[in-house]
């Protein structure tokens, strides 16, 4: 599993887009987004870099929680 920050997420649509963002790259990806905590944890055969492009690619700024 895969953790990451997201600062700008704020809402529940900004969960859906995150989730819509990288269930598009990996449908059977399970996502759990946290906009309280605002943080994404990601299980999915995908590499961390590009679960993190996904999620900048809706439009967050994202760090993963082994960077941080």
């Amino acid at each position: 599993m895969s953790n990451f920050t997201v600062p700008d997420m704020s809402c529940g649509h900004c969960t859906a887009a995150i989730e819509k963002a990288i269930k598009a790259i990996d449908p059977s990806a399970t996502v759990v987004c946290v906009h309280a905590t605002k943080s994404v944890s990601v299980e999915s055969n995908l590499s961390e870099p590009a679960v993190s492009e996904a999620i900048r690619s809706a439009g967050f700024n994202v760090s993963s929680l082994s960077e941080t």
